[in-house]
Parts: C-alpha cells; sequence; structure tokens
C-alpha cells in the first residue's frame, strides 16, 4: 500500500508552513534519512528527511506552495514491489477554511481535543520497512510502540529507543493541560474603524503568528513580576579593553554583551534554586546553565540558547554566540538551538533604551532586560560624587517558579559578576 508523505511539523509550534523546494523527483529512490525537500517553517528553512525506504510514486504539492497544513498529504511513497498502479486517487491538500463568520468564530474558540493521529488500522501496524526490520531483530511487539513519524509511523528511531519492556508501557498519554484561549480579534471590524485612512495590510508569516500567540499565552499565564537593580560598568569595561588587547592577533573582540551572558551563567550556578523552568504540574530545576539571547531578526526574533554556558570561556562564548546570531539572521537555526534553555537574556543597550521590561519566554524562569551603560553622577564610598558607567537592568520572574528573595538573590549574583569580571575567570 503507497504510503502518504505528510507535511511534517518541524518545529514545536509549526502548524504550516510553506514547501520551498523538493530535491527528489517522481521516479526517484529514496531511503531513510535522505533529504527529500526544504520546508520553510514559522521558525527557519530546514532540510526535510525521509522517513521510509521506497520510490516517490507521485508529488501532490507543488514547490513554492505556501501554508502547507501540518499532516496535509504532500507526495506519495511507493514500497517494495508496488509501482504507479498501486496508487489510488491522490489524496488532495486539504482546503484551508474559510474565514468564520464573527459569532462563528466566538462559538469556535472554545478548544476541543484534537484525535491521536491512527497507528493502526485494523491488523495493519503503520510502519516504516526498517523498522519493522529492527523490531524484529529485537523481538519488538510493534502494535506496542508509538510512533513519531507523520500520523503516528513508527520509524527507525522508534524502534532503537525501544525495549519490549518500555513498548509494552509506551501507550500510556498524559493529559493536555488547558490553556486560556485568546478572544478572537474581528479584523473587518478593525478594518472598517480606519476606512478612508491610507494603510497598507501586512498579512502575517508563521514567524509573526508564533510570536503572537507565545507571547499572548506568557502575559496571560505567568505570573511576572520585575526586581529592578543597575550595575557599575567602569571596571569591566577597563577589564573588556586589556583582554581584547591581548585577542587581538587571535581576532577576538569581546562585546559587553558576552561578559553579561557569562555573569547570568555563572549566577544561575552560584543560585542554584532559581535554575528552573516551569513544567505544569511541577518545577524542573536544570544542572547546566542553558542560557537563551535574543536576537533580533527582520519580521521577528530567535533566543538561541549557549548550553553549558558557565564551563564555557569568554572567548568561546563569543564566538558562539555570533556564529547562532548570525545563522538566525539567516533562518538557518536548527530547532535544538533555539528550544530549551532556563533563562534568557534581551539586550536593547546598544539601541539608546536605558530600561525597559522584557515577556517571559514559556517554559523559562526568568528573563534579563539589559539597558544601555550610560554616565552618571555617583556617591562613592567616601562620600564624595563621581561619574560612573551605569547599566540598568530588571529581571521579569515567573512567581510560579522563583519567589521574590529567590529572584533578589540572582540579580544580586548576577550584579556581583559583571562589577567584578577578574573573578568570572577564577
Amino acid at each position: 500500500m503507497p504510503i502518504e508523505i505528510l507535511m511534517p511539523a518541524l518545529s514545536p509550534t509549526m502548524e504550516e508552513g510553506t514547501l520551498a523546494k523538493w530535491l527528489v523527483k517522481e521516479g526517484d529512490t529514496v531511503s531513510s534519512g535522505d533529504v527529500i525537500a526544504e520546508i520553510e517553517t514559522d521558525k527557519a528553512t530546514m532540510e526535510f528527511e525521509a522517513v521510509d525506504e521506497g520510490v516517490i510514486g507521485k508529488i501532490l504539492v507543488a514547490e513554492g506552495t505556501a501554508d502547507v497544513t501540518v499532516n496535509t498529504p504532500i507526495a506519495m511513497l511507493l514500497e517494495d514491489g508496488e509501482s504507479a498502479d498501486d496508487l489510488d486517487a491522490s489524496p488532495e491538500p486539504a482546503p484551508k477554511a474559510a474565514p468564520a463568520k464573527p459569532a462563528e468564530a466566538a462559538a469556535a474558540s472554545t478548544p476541543t481535543a484534537a484525535p491521536p493521529a491512527p497507528t493502526q488500522s485494523g491488523d495493519r501496524v503503520f510502519a516504516s520497512p526498517l523498522a519493522r526490520r529492527i523490531a524484529a531483530d529485537k523481538g519488538l511487539d510493534l502494535s506496542q510502540i508509538t510512533g513519531s513519524g507523520p500520523r503516528g509511523r513508527i520509524v527507525k528511531a522508534d524502534v532503537e529507543s525501544a525495549t519490549p519492556q518500555a513498548a509494552a508501557t509506551a501507550q500510556a498519554a498524559a493529559p493536555a493541560a488547558s490553556v486560556p484561549v485568546a478572544k478572537p480579534v474581528d479584523a473587518s471590524a478593525i478594518a472598517k474603524m480606519y476606512e478612508g485612512r491610507a494603510y497598507t495590510e501586512l498579512p502575517l508569516d508563521g514567524m509573526r503568528k508564533t510570536i503572537a500567540a507565545r507571547l499572548t499565552e506568557a502575559k496571560q499565564t505567568i505570573p511576572h513580576f520585575y526586581l529592578r537593580r543597575s550595575a557599575t560598568l567602569d571596571p569591566l569595561m577597563a577589564f573588556r579593553a586589556q583582554l581584547n588587547a591581548q585577542l587581538e592577533k587571535r581576532g577576538v573582540k569581546l562585546s559587553v554583551n558576552d561578559f553579561i551572558i557569562k555573569a547570568c551563567a555563572l549566577a544561575l550556578q552560584q543560585v542554584p534554586a532559581a535554575n528552573a523552568v516551569w513544567a505544569g504540574d511541577r518545577i524542573l530545576q536544570l544542572e547546566p546553565s542553558d542560557v537563551a539571547v535574543a536576537v533580533a531578526i527582520e519580521g521577528g526574533l530567535f533566543t538561541p540558547v549557549l548550553k553549558d554556558a558557565h564551563q564555557k570561556s569568554l572567548s568561546a562564548l563569543s564566538a558562539e554566540m555570533k556564529d547562532l546570531a548570525t545563522r538566525a539572521r539567516d533562518r538557518k537555526l536548527a530547532p535544538h538551538e533555539y528550544q530549551g534553555g532556563s533563562f534568557a537574556i534581551s539586550n536593547l543597550g546598544m539601541m539608546g533604551i536605558e530600561n525597559f521590561d522584557a515577556v517571559i519566554n514559556p517554559p523559562h524562569g526568568a528573563i534579563l532586560a539589559v539597558g544601555a551603560g550610560l554616565k552618571k553622577p555617583v556617591v562613592a564610598d567616601d562620600g564624595g560624587v563621581t561619574v560612573a558607567t551605569v547599566m540598568s537592568m530588571t529581571l521579569s520572574v515567573d512567581h510560579r517558579v522563583i519567589d521574590g528573595a529567590l529572584g533578589a538573590e540572582l540579580l544580586q549574583a548576577i550584579v556581583d559578576n559583571l562589577e567584578n569580571p577578574m573573578a568570572m575567570l577564577a
């Protein structure tokens, strides 16, 4: 029976994407792991690999097609011994629903649970030929394994990671947590308000839709509170200038942001209870300091994650951050490079912003908003007035994860690290 190749969900937030380019044509033979297409997701352009082996029997969605819904059939794959004659009437991509009327939209806003993707039909278990061979070698019952491929198809990775005991319990599923749904906006009513005024209508791309959904969720469901501190940067600026002079021959130039990343990573180790994320019915306290950093790109932003940042040198963090930022702007990051972490940094200081409050990126426990370092009069320890470079910071905290005193302790550790930069190298 020919296999449907479905539009994949290449990121956790992807609901639809653009089939940018086919890398195979009808009649080509493919194996599991072969790259067969390039897909533009809500975050990046990514390669799509085949999960089954066979021959491309028919391409259903032409390259360049936008707004292809996840799990829409995009091609048909013929298995061993099958030919084009075995292709039934080709399934057509599901048509996009027409815009609902306001009353209908309000009724439809009530969330309903989607049925699970089928993995079996009658006595047949949907699995790739390679997965079947591996399962037979390992003595696994495929009917007891939950597939991660399109529509629940069992693929190579599922059977390689399964054991007979684990497979028997793999069907247990946790109930999904309910999330408040925002009241839908009536676009026609908004447009009517501006009748007679010149404007340009900009359709939402996948990234902008994702940003809107996630930030709405964050502000509706996360109990934010805010802690504010300033740090004196003169010792750090002098130390940075000294290091950059010594590193110039190696082509390394450290930024103030590199020191901020290092300071936050060490602070999460110094205050380990704050190195945590919200997981619905529990809190996960992380051991490594995985720090996300917001990177502005055209039309949105990414938050690539610097994993094990507390263990890396300033020069290593600088090089990695430059690489991640460059690939983020080119939309070439893989999902594992912008997922995870417990803490984020958003720095608008280079744009002259003195201070601001950032929105927490769930499931993170906190995010640090960094303002510009400005020359200001300050009172010295001896009571005299002097001029110093002062940087304002605001820590946005999820009160479900971090209480006020713990958040204050974390912010104090960040300030101490920034004001004593040499200690960060110890």
